[in-house]
């Protein structure tokens, strides 16, 4: 059909986690340039299940909107694929070539043990933010509303940009170490920067980098590559901050 796509689709399948896995190759016609990565990715599943040969690919998604960091994928070389500053559910079928060939592959970490075809647990993040990242507040008595703490803008702002950072994991599927530090310094950072995070301040930086050492993460690199790949653009300065952190908090 005119103005529609064919492909040839190199997948990850792996059974589970203590089986080898292997790229099957499967071929798919008449795609939508509009549809995005994961709608093409129901439609191979919907291709496989109508023949009935073998079970559908299992690849993480929740929102589709590019906010929860769950369609983490590795096409073609790279973290969520082609562009820039975008998850994988942002990604749409017009920026392929009509009869492309597309490696599709989940993390490649060794914290992030692979589930099933392109799952992959992710839960050290989730262990590394129990270690550290949240606040106290005391309720007892008067509070004050938080939106009512004056903040320097210059604070506020690089707060605002550490937080939006998804825990996705493109930062260690991307370093050349599995380094975690651009998430670990985002959370940090995040924390460290406003009124509300300096009660557990220094415990927080050193119990976090603790876990994220425990967890088998590697050490940062220094390229920056992990910024490059990070679909919300989180700065690497946020790392010489978190470093900073972690030495003050010995003083």
């Amino acid at each position: 059909m005119k103005g529609l796509l064919n492909f040839i689709l190199k997948v990850w399948r792996q059974k589970n986690s203590k089986e080898k896995g292997e790229f099957k190759t499967y071929k798919i016609d008449n795609v939508s340039p509009d549809s995005s990565f994961l709608e093409m990715l129901d439609l191979l599943n919907n291709q496989i299940l109508s023949k009935k040969k073998e079970f559908p690919i299992s690849f993480d998604h929740d929102c589709r909107e590019g906010i929860c960091g769950m369609c983490s994928l590795y096409i073609n070389g790279r973290a969520h694929g082609p562009k820039d500053l975008i998850t994988t559910c942002q990604l749409h079928m017009r920026h392929f070539n009509n009869g492309e060939t597309i490696y599709i592959e989940p993390w490649r970490a060794k914290s992030f043990p692979i589930i099933k075809d392109l799952v992959v647990d992710r839960s050290s993040f989730d262990r590394i933010i129990t270690s550290g990242g949240f606040i106290s507040v005391n309720t007892f008595g008067k509070t004050m509303d938080g939106n009512m703490i004056p903040i320097p803008k210059e604070n506020a702002d690089k707060a605002f940009d550490a937080a939006v950072c998804i825990g996705c994991g493109a930062c260690v599927a991307t370093c050349k170490n599995r380094s975690a530090m651009l998430f670990v310094s985002a959370k940090v950072a995040q924390l460290a920067l406003l009124p509300q995070g300096k009660i557990e301040r220094k415990k927080r930086v050193l119990n976090m980098v603790k876990k994220m050492d425990e967890e088998g993460f590697g050490n940062c690199t220094n390229t920056q590559a992990c910024e490059i790949d990070c679909p919300k653009g989180i700065s690497t300065e946020n790392i010489s901050f978190m470093n900073s952190e972690y030495i003050q908090s010995f003083i």
